[in-house]
């Protein structure tokens, strides 16, 4: 990318978070393109047209939210730690995105459009890291290696159908989401095992900080 081509998308970025940010603090509603304006420090001209308007600003917000999310986690799975630690990492970063997503943007997401959108997302990139994770568990000794996959795709899919089903969202709050994600991932794994002495464990802990990006 040039110069020009660079500096657009630094300002997409900005005006995306400043919108994130803004719609969990306030709801959309009370989120207006003046005060997205003033946050990302850039013109309202800008964000006209660069996303045309208000409902399409939060549509591409809720879309990069889900690819930096995903983009994170596959970064990590690529990362030498054990498996454990990737499992935990991922249920912290779950648990903290449930505390502090706006239901606003849950609801966007039950939007025809968005939904298009998003199992299309679901296809193409969380199915095939689901895969590679199931693999690489495996590979470890923390997944029955004699699960099929197509099982366990159909195990995912029947979380999927609950977590998008009419109004499941917005009733239920952070701790059930939390808990769900626990009941994924372990029971995927089963009961967690620890490999090595307690000070090996604490080594690697050591070594590899869950908050190291």
């Amino acid at each position: 990318m040039n110069g020009y081509q660079l500096r657009t998308v630094k300002k997409k970025e900005q005006i995306m978070r400043a919108t994130f940010d803004l719609i969990c603090k306030f709801g959309i509603e009370k989120t207006s393109i003046a005060e997205i304006s003033k946050l990302a420090k850039v013109s309202p001209v800008s964000i006209y047209n660069y996303f045309g308007n208000k409902e399409e600003l939060v549509r591409m917000t809720l879309i990069d939210l889900m690819n930096k999310t995903m983009s994170k986690y596959e970064e990590l799975l690529e990362r030498m730690i054990p498996f454990q630690e990737k499992m935990e990492f991922f249920l912290r970063e779950r648990g903290e995105m449930a505390e502090c997503l706006s239901m606003d943007l849950v609801q966007v997401s039950s939007e025809p459009v968005v939904r298009e959108q998003i199992e299309a997302f679901y296809k193409e990139r969380t199915i095939p890291f689901f895969i590679k994770l199931i693999e690489l568990g495996k590979q470890e000794g923390c997944i029955d290696p004699n699960l099929s996959m197509e099982a366990v795709l159909l195990y995912i899919q029947m979380f999927k159908e609950v977590l998008a089903g009419p109004g499941f969202m917005e009733q239920s709050s952070p701790t059930i989401l939390q808990d769900i994600d626990r009941l994924f991932y372990y029971g995927l794994i089963g009961k967690p095992r620890v490999t090595g002495s307690e000070d090996d464990v604490e080594s690697v802990r050591n070594e590899y900080p869950l908050n190291k990006h």
